[in-house]
């Protein structure tokens, strides 16, 4: 078994990151306690962890109404291979035109099957959108995109991406951060990836430094362990945020480098910092056969 990516694709992907994540959380699901994400995104961290109950949400509504499209079943393997070929085609025939009459049709309909197509297709998979709310990333220039092989690749990771949510107490949800936290109880563990200071990477909408400090504020009140994903230190500097509101946490660093972002210079080496605060522990009879840790180890032993 190895660590598996999402069909959403997003800057600041975690893919990599899972095995040192998922091995540096100390959590162990008793019968009622959730992992919650209120930073979802591309949702690879819940995704690979697969916990029985979850709260995964974000302020971005096609993220969630493409997940909840596949956990209702009205977005599948072959719905989505289907739509991507028809798609594809025009593109191929039609090339920049297309992409952006698509984009003009998400942006008045927001179907989660032209998000997706957009997201597949736009400059190195960028996910950004205007202060009104409409995605304005530009085409790829690959009218070729769509290869049946591609296809297949994406088709394979929607499949994937459903039979790790089946069967499970998962809830997708449009909210907020603050909304989020608020619901989380004592045997919970809470991840957070919020978008990072000091680099660009604004997916949908502002994230001020005001923003970042009252996260850390209500974080650190929190009731049950939680983790923070943060960017420490590049080749230029290092973020002075870690040090000023976070500082009494544990911290574990490790270097990753970004494949995707709109400018070179947010596609390089970067060392990252998971913030941690260890979870509670619960007695034997309420645990549930999973720990983070241990999978962590099941899929990457050494």
């Amino acid at each position: 078994m190895h660590i598996k990516v999402p069909p959403i694709k997003c800057q600041g992907i975690k893919t990599k990151l899972v095995p040192f994540i998922l091995s540096q959380i100390q959590w162990v699901e008793a019968a009622q306690s959730k992992w919650i994400e209120p930073f979802l995104g591309s949702g690879v961290v819940a995704f690979n962890l697969a916990p029985k109950r979850a709260l995964l949400t974000d302020t971005n509504q096609h993220l969630i109404a493409f997940y909840q499209g596949i956990q209702t079943s009205d977005i599948d393997r072959k719905i989505v291979a289907e739509f991507l070929q028809d798609q594809g085609n025009k593109l191929l025939t039609m090339g920049a035109n297309y992409y952006y009459e698509v984009r003009d049709r998400f942006n008045q309909s927001a179907s989660p099957l032209d998000f997706l197509f957009l997201n597949r297709s736009c400059f190195n998979g960028v996910m950004r959108f205007n202060s009104k709310g409409g995605f304005n990333v530009p085409f790829c220039r690959k009218p070729q995109r769509f290869s049946q092989s591609y296809i297949t690749k994406i088709a394979n990771q929607v499949d994937w991406v459903a039979k790790q949510i089946a069967g499970k107490d998962w809830e997708f949800r449009v909210a907020d951060w603050q909304q989020t936290l608020a619901e989380a109880q004592l045997s919970d563990f809470v991840y957070l990836d919020p978008p990072y200071i000091g680099r660009h990477t604004d997916y949908y909408n502002a994230w001020k430094q005001a923003d970042a400090e009252k996260l850390a504020v209500v974080t650190k009140q929190l009731p049950c362990g939680f983790a923070v994903s943060m960017w420490f230190e590049n080749q230029y500097r290092q973020n002075s945020h870690i040090q000023e509101c976070w500082s009494d946490l544990e911290r574990r660093v490790c270097q990753h480098f970004y494949h995707v972002g709109s400018k070179e210079t947010l596609r390089g080496a970067i060392a990252e910092a998971l913030l941690i605060k260890p979870g509670f522990s619960v007695r034997a009879d309420q645990l549930l056969p999973i720990e983070v840790g241990a999978i962590a180890a099941s899929l990457y032993p050494s």
